[in-house]
């Protein structure tokens, strides 16, 4: 899945590709907004993406469609 991270005060967002299901994602940024302050996102080819929680401006979550092939009839 691909999730764009739009922090303040940034002129662009962040496109992270993880394999994290949004479900935890919203659950580790409610934790980091209650607790450290620091979201912390694993990239799906290794490592990590860390952001100031209090700077995030959107989280946006763009899923992969699955676009039908053919003429068929919908």
């Amino acid at each position: 899945m691909e999730v764009r991270i739009g922090v303040q005060s940034a002129p662009r967002e962040l496109t992270v590709e993880t394999s994290t299901p949004a479900g935890q994602i919203e659950q580790d940024l409610t934790d980091a907004l209650s607790g450290n302050g620091v979201f912390i996102l694993a990239v799906e080819k290794g490592g990590k993406v860390f952001v100031p929680a209090d700077k995030i401006a959107y989280l946006e979550f763009i899923g992969a469609e699955n676009r039908p092939i053919g003429f068929g009839n919908l």
